[in-house]
């Protein structure tokens, strides 16, 4: 099928719609989860993806595609988190090169009570915005383009890091045996 311009410009038009409702909705998130309990949101993002990952762990490669920052700025990020005792780094016992973000308990303390205000601002932010019916068409089509990007999961185990002897298979995808 051959684009139009104006396909094109739909698609631009929502493009750009899409970059405002994201600074916007992740702005008066952030002021509201830094007035709560000082936490920017990305630091949100970071806990909530390792309270919810199994072991609460997941490789700094894979934070990368979950925060969408560069391997230097993930790094970076988990440091600051780390000096305020919100993750830990550990390595992994088959491969000295990965490294995982741990979350502590204090991390999950600090989750579990920023959750909420979250929870709630995603309400006052979309949910006075969008009815039920047109929150379900923004997912599927979000949805339809992430999957056609191919965007994956990002809680990938480390081999052997649960003393079950792996031979060499990677079922997780990490790239790692």
């Amino acid at each position: 099928m051959v684009m139009t311009e104006t396909d094109r410009s739909v698609h631009l038009q929502a493009w750009h719609a899409l970059l405002r409702a994201q600074a916007g909705v992740a702005g008066n998130l952030e002021r509201e989860l830094m007035a709560a309990e000082g936490l920017p949101l990305a630091w949100f993002e970071v806990l909530l993806v390792l309270d919810q990952a199994p072991e609460g762990a997941v490789r700094l490669q894979r934070l990368m595609d979950t925060v969408l920052m560069t391997k230097s700025g993930v790094s970076r990020l988990v440091d600051r988190m780390e000096a305020a005792g919100l993750v830990a780094r550990s390595g992994c016992p088959s491969d000295r090169r990965g490294a995982f973000a741990c979350i502590t308990d204090l991390g999950r303390e600090k989750v579990h009570r920023a959750t909420p205000i979250h929870a709630g601002g995603i309400d006052r932010h979309l949910a006075k915005v969008l009815d039920a019916e047109q929150a379900a068409r923004l997912r599927d089509a979000l949805s339809a383009v992430a999957d056609a990007l191919g965007s994956e999961a990002v809680y990938v185990r480390c081999p052997g890091a649960d003393g079950e002897d792996h031979t060499g298979a990677d079922p997780e995808g990490s790239g790692h045996p």
